[in-house]
């Protein structure tokens, strides 16, 4: 079962391909340039290097946020575009939760992997390793950072924290927790998509039609439209 894997809700752009139980290729980068431009070219370069045609995927996997609100679009948009011509199934999956698979696979404790949403606030959740299967313990959600590290800091165990936005948010989390926070290795922050793929590659399809991405929350610029609206009236 080849599944293709997209990824474009941050800064970082992730293709993978897998085959099976083997990782056919990965195309990882961390720059700050348009994905919009920039994700089919990786697509098709990275399928042509590991000698796969469209017609041989049996289905795609795409993060579905939370994230960038234009770079969650972008993804979503383009595997469900491509799902539905291939006419093959899709799966979305959180963007947390790639982070989180990608970086604490093998951490003895809980995982918090969150992205930056200015003001102070992180898109984060709570995740641990079960029998090497990932559970989700909370919810993704949008939080001010300290009042989430105050809520972590009950649970007796370590957490391991993952994000390309640990400076914005260290300080708050060592003052809070101690020695119970843990730092992801700057190899393990890019979320990657083979992880991506091996977590959506037995996930049930969703309905092409109605699929949105989980933004979270609105996009600053719809939310400032929506109290304009809000005050006329």
């Amino acid at each position: 079962m080849k599944v293709l894997s997209i990824d474009t809700s941050n800064y970082v752009l992730g293709i993978g391909l897998l085959d099976g139980e083997t990782v056919m290729g990965e195309y990882i980068s961390n720059i700050k340039k348009n994905h919009s431009v920039r994700v089919m070219p990786a697509i098709q370069t990275l399928m042509e290097e590991c000698n796969i045609k469209p017609a041989e995927l049996a289905k795609i996997v795409v993060a579905e946020g939370p994230g960038s609100y234009t770079g969650v679009r972008i993804g979503v948009t383009i595997a469900k575009t491509m799902a539905w011509s291939l006419k093959i199934p899709l799966s979305g999956v959180s963007s947390l939760e790639v982070a989180a698979a990608s970086a604490g696979r093998y951490f003895d404790g809980y995982v918090s992997p969150f992205f930056d949403a200015r003001r102070g606030q992180i898109y984060t959740g709570l995740y641990k390793f079960e029998n090497q299967v990932l559970q989700s313990v909370k919810n993704d959600r949008l939080v001010m950072s300290a009042d989430w590290v105050t809520q972590l800091n009950e649970l007796d165990s370590r957490i391991l924290f993952s994000s390309n936005d640990l400076k914005l948010h260290d300080e708050v989390i060592k003052e809070e927790l101690g020695d119970k926070a843990v730092f992801a290795e700057i190899t393990e922050l890019n979320p990657r998509p083979a992880e991506l793929a091996l977590l959506g590659r037995d996930k049930e399809a969703v309905d092409l039609h109605t699929f949105v991405p989980n933004y979270i929350r609105l996009a600053e610029a719809e939310a400032n439209w929506l109290k304009t609206q809000e005050t006329k009236n």
